[in-house]
């Protein structure tokens, strides 16, 4: 089959790591993929200085997609992609409601219109709900990549036929040998400015914590750099743009790894400690339920910094063979489930397709 994916962007996101990876499966499978993506947005004066200053020698490559070697076009412009753009082939994969509005107006030669909605994308603001809700109810399959992201558009605007298949991570990547917990607790966390990711709740519960528990340690990676308004806790330990292949490493090494986003399609980190056999912390947000709720950490209440200071606590204060469950849980379930059985489970969704 030919495959061709709509992006709005190639980056670093976890939208554009899950098309990468999909269509490197695909390929593994001998189907034919392409990624088209729009161009860049150009970046502000403060990220190039940002980047000059970490790296002036070192050029950036565009994003997972770039990385990942699979045939990806890029065009000259910021949007929106047309029909002339794209080959013929059997199945268009929109990945952003824009890109399933451009899909809507392609001919029936462009391939079965499929939207992979990979988020209720209503963080811009109330303003852009009625063309988001226009795009998710046009004509096409619709598959989520979460359970609880296809009950939330459902509850919005009624119901829409959405298939799930779940994300799954790179389990080559994503793996760590058993082992015992530190001798001094480590919790860790994404670090992000963006409010909807929950990273100054993450950092309070850090804070409250420490009240009973001095010695707590706190580590944390993202891509931006610490910004003063939302500070990490004295001491701890950040990593800004790791290598992609320290990730596990930096998972591996906390006790365990807390999640506190206000507003998540899936929540791959969970999924990526849990592979490196880190228990998570986490708030009932996108796939947290059914992943956190197979053993593998604990949920706790939304937007309470003090609910997840209080888990941290007591799961540190519990017995090592307690944790040692717990870690065992979340491997078992990580690696339960991989990228090849969520591209197969997709293959199904679209084998009745014309």
């Amino acid at each position: 089959m030919r495959f061709t994916f709509l992006l709005p962007s190639d980056n670093f996101t976890g939208g554009a790591r899950v098309i990468a990876v999909y269509a490197g499966e695909l390929q593994k499978l001998g189907h034919d993929v392409l990624v088209v993506t729009c161009a860049q947005d150009p970046p502000s004066w403060r990220q190039r200085v940002r980047a000059l200053v970490a790296s002036p020698l070192h050029m950036e490559p565009l994003g997972h997609v770039a990385l990942s070697g699979v045939p990806h076009k890029v065009m000259p412009r910021l949007g929106p992609i047309d029909e002339t753009d794209v080959p013929d082939a059997d199945v268009l994969v929109a990945t952003w409601w824009e890109t399933a509005v451009w899909m809507h107006g392609f001919c029936a030669a462009k391939g079965h219109k499929v939207h992979l909605i990979q988020g209720y994308e209503a963080w811009f603001g109330p303003q852009i709900l009625p063309q988001l809700h226009a795009a998710l109810r046009l004509p096409n399959t619709k598959v989520a990549i979460s359970r609880g992201l296809a009950q939330t558009i459902e509850e919005a605007i009624g119901p829409l036929r959405i298939v799930v298949v779940a994300n799954a991570v790179d389990l080559k990547q994503f793996n760590a040998p058993p082992r015992v917990r530190n001798h001094s607790p480590r919790v860790g966390f994404i670090y992000a400015r963006a409010a909807i990711k929950g990273s100054d709740i993450c950092i309070a519960a850090c804070a409250l914590a420490r009240e009973q528990i001095p010695g707590l340690q706190v580590l944390a990676f993202g891509t931006e750099p610490i910004s003063a308004e939302l500070l990490l806790p004295v001491g701890s330990k950040y990593y800004c743009r790791p290598e992609q292949r320290d990730l596990r490493v930096h998972y591996a090494a906390c006790d365990y790894w807390l999640f506190g986003s206000r507003l998540d399609s899936f929540g791959l980190p969970i999924l990526e400690a849990m592979a490196c056999r880190t228990p998570v912390i986490g708030v009932p947000i996108g796939a947290a339920p059914d992943l956190i709720g197979q053993g593998g950490g604990v949920l706790v209440a939304q937007e309470s910094a003090q609910s997840m200071a209080n888990a941290i606590i007591a799961l540190c204060r519990d017995s090592d063979a307690h944790w040692q469950s717990l870690s065992d849980a979340a491997h078992a379930t990580a690696h339960s489930y991989s990228w090849t059985d969520a591209t197969h489970k997709l293959l199904q969704v679209l084998k009745p397709c014309p």
